[in-house]
């Protein structure tokens, strides 16, 4: 269904472990979860200006909302005279929608094919792919190590599964293996580290936000807590692996944000309309 996006993706993957296969073997684990955060690092650098440009869409966003919910007071029933103030108000700031939903959109694009490429080393079920995004079909465990993972041939394929990461095996999770005590030594890092970046992320966002509102204080609530506890959650049923990206693709997002937004400056509220003299 998306395969234009999973074979690049894969490609960058098999890439980044064929380079450090060279220095540590191609069936240590260290290997692949180099590969893995290496290759969020090459498609979140590449997504670089997508989110700066998003960045920016939702700064104008911020700044411009005061003065919507104004001009909804003032034209009141009359959408007409509200579509075109908006537009105009729009024009003024060169704010453009389309601007804001594209960037998030290839974001998206490359989030899926990352976890996707991820999730079909194992495709023997117990949530082990994505839904929607390929074969949903089960596959067995000596056929799953028999076949291919798009551009990872399936001794590969077979590497990766039998691959740890300081005694966690790449392929298990908290909840699928006898091996607990070796797994939650990895994966239990990995998990807080994701979920402490979403949380100083929100709590950063939250910090940058000129003006709260009641829904906007339901919403910061969930971000600041809801979502790292769903992260803390998640983590019981995702494979090392996948913690793995999600640890460096959290702390990627909390830094990113961090640099580009003190490299824009503080937000600037609108200046009030200026008092006509007489």
């Amino acid at each position: 269904m998306l395969d234009f996006v999973y074979y690049p993706v894969a490609a960058v993957l098999w890439l980044w472990h064929t380079g450090f296969a060279v220095l540590f073997g191609a069936a240590s684990g260290l290997s692949w979860a180099l590969a893995i955060v290496m290759l969020v690092v090459t498609l979140r650098a590449a997504l670089y200006r997508p989110f700066l440009a998003q960045v920016r869409f939702s700064r104008t966003m911020a700044v411009l909302q005061p003065k919507m919910r104004q001009l909804r007071v003032e034209c009141g029933d009359d959408r007409e005279r509200l579509a075109v103030e908006t537009r105009k108000l729009q024009q003024q700031h060169n704010f453009n929608v389309l601007s804001g939903c594209l960037p998030v959109l290839v974001q998206l694009l490359m989030f899926l094919g990352l976890l996707h490429v991820l999730h079909s080393f194992d495709r023997t079920g117990g949530g082990s792919y994505v839904p929607f995004l390929g074969n949903t079909t089960a596959m067995s465990a000596a056929q799953n190590a028999d076949t291919a993972n798009y551009v990872f041939a399936p001794e590969q394929v077979r590497s990766f599964l039998h691959a740890d990461l300081f005694g966690a095996p790449l392929s298990a999770t908290l909840t699928s293996t006898d091996s607990v005590a070796s797994v939650a030594v990895v994966a239990i890092p990995l998990v807080l580290i994701a979920a402490v970046a979403t949380h100083c992320t929100a709590r950063a966002s939250i910090a940058r936000q000129l003006e709260i509102t009641p829904q906007m204080r339901l919403i910061n609530a969930m971000t600041l807590w809801l979502f790292p506890l769903g992260t803390l959650v998640a983590g019981l049923v995702m494979p090392v692996g996948i913690l793995v990206y999600f640890a460096t693709s959290n702390t990627w997002t909390f830094v990113q944000q961090h640099v580009v937004h003190r490299r824009l400056g503080p937000l600037e509220p609108l200046p009030p309309p200026a008092v006509p003299t007489i």
